[in-house]
């Protein structure tokens, strides 16, 4: 069983439930200041932690007086706008007295459905996290709508756990972990302590209630752990509604711990490694070299580029002689990729007129 203080970066999602009184729609201040707790000690541990939250909705509701019943999507996007300003206030208001920074983000469906928006994210959350930012993390509910939405943040903080190459994810839930059958209706339903596989069975055991303020059941969470494992994250459902959830959870609290395949970097590297190609690089002897010491591909180590492809895109990555040595996805079009083929990172402004990033494939999206 996993625990959290082996964990080197962590992604934790909170539900609207734990965030928000059902009653009176007013924040939880005295259970996000005790997570906030939490926080300071993961960090202390020199663990990265992401935070996917809920939330603006169920605040933005409680200002805006609408009711508790299902909202037009209008009034949610209205909602989500009023609620998603305050939640921001609230986190940085909760972790500024621990010295740990915030920032927010706002993501949509397609920000992992397309590859060159998908690249964009992973490069803002790993530059986040290399300054000791907490990310706090939620879909962009102003502008999504039905069909280009995740719906729910189960599966969005799976998806982001995968993003950032997360160890661990953790859902914050109003169970205490994936049980046989819906306790509250059978007094016969057990717990799982561990599952290392997602068999047919399993599944057929998750409800599709979801409670109160929040969305997701236990279905959700089982889809979650289901791209949260193949990509090599661990991930854990348990009771977050008590004062210092995550340190409960490390001292013992009952959970569910869904078994990673593998680990996350692994499992990243197979996924490159199956995309097929558009296109292809070929590298000089000391860009070969280079790379299998586990260093990023640079623009001045190429000596041809052949495609088209797009920035997102896999390509083959070419000894001097042609034989292919890995793939990796590119961070320029062929076209760019091109032009700053053979010269310095520090030119690529003066080449391209705008500043890019300094390597053309970096080592986390290369598999050689």
């Amino acid at each position: 069983m996993a625990t959290l203080s082996a964990a080197k970066r962590l992604v934790v999602k909170i539900g609207s439930a734990l965030l928000v009184d059902r009653n009176t729609g007013d924040l939880r201040a005295d259970w996000l200041h005790a997570l906030a707790e939490d926080v300071r000690w993961l960090k202390g541990l020199g663990c990265d932690v992401v935070l996917v939250s809920s939330g603006s909705i169920a605040l933005g509701r409680g200002v805006l007086g609408l009711p508790a019943t299902p909202l037009a999507l209008e009034q949610s996007q209205a909602a989500a706008a009023v609620g998603q300003i305050r939640l921001a206030r609230a986190y940085e208001e909760a972790l500024a007295p621990h010295a740990i920074k915030t920032a927010q983000v706002l993501v949509t469906l397609e920000d992992s459905a397309d590859r060159r928006r998908y690249l964009n994210s992973r490069a803002t959350l790993e530059t986040l996290l290399g300054f000791g930012v907490v990310p706090i993390v939620n879909e962009n509910d102003t502008v999504a709508t039905d069909e280009i939405r995740f719906g729910d943040n189960d599966r969005l903080a799976a998806q982001i756990a995968v993003t950032v190459g997360a160890d661990q994810l953790i859902l914050l839930s109003d169970v205490d972990g994936f049980y046989s059958a819906n306790p509250n209706e059978d007094a016969s339903a057990t717990r799982y302590d561990v599952i290392d596989t997602i068999t047919a069975e399993i599944e057929e055991m998750a409800g599709d209630a979801g409670s109160g303020l929040s969305k997701g059941g236990m279905k959700t969470k089982l889809m979650a752990a289901k791209t949260a494992t193949t990509a090599g994250c661990a991930m854990a459902i348990t009771e977050g509604s008590v004062m210092r959830p995550l340190r409960a959870l490390e001292d013992g609290a009952n959970a569910t711990w869904f078994t990673a395949q593998s680990d996350p970097q692994a499992a990243r590297k197979r996924w490159i490694a199956a995309m097929k190609p558009r296109g292809s690089v070929t590298l000089d002897a000391g860009a070969v070299s280079a790379l299998t010491k586990g260093k990023s591909l640079l623009p001045a180590g190429i000596t041809e580029v052949s495609g088209p492809f797009e920035r997102g895109d896999s390509v083959a990555l070419l000894d001097p002689t042609g034989r292919v040595i890995g793939s990796g996805l590119s961070r320029y079009a062929s076209d760019e990729a091109a032009q700053i083929k053979g010269h310095q990172s520090a030119q690529i402004e003066a080449l391209l007129g705008y500043p890019g990033r300094a390597a053309l494939i970096h080592r986390d999206d290369m598999a050689l």
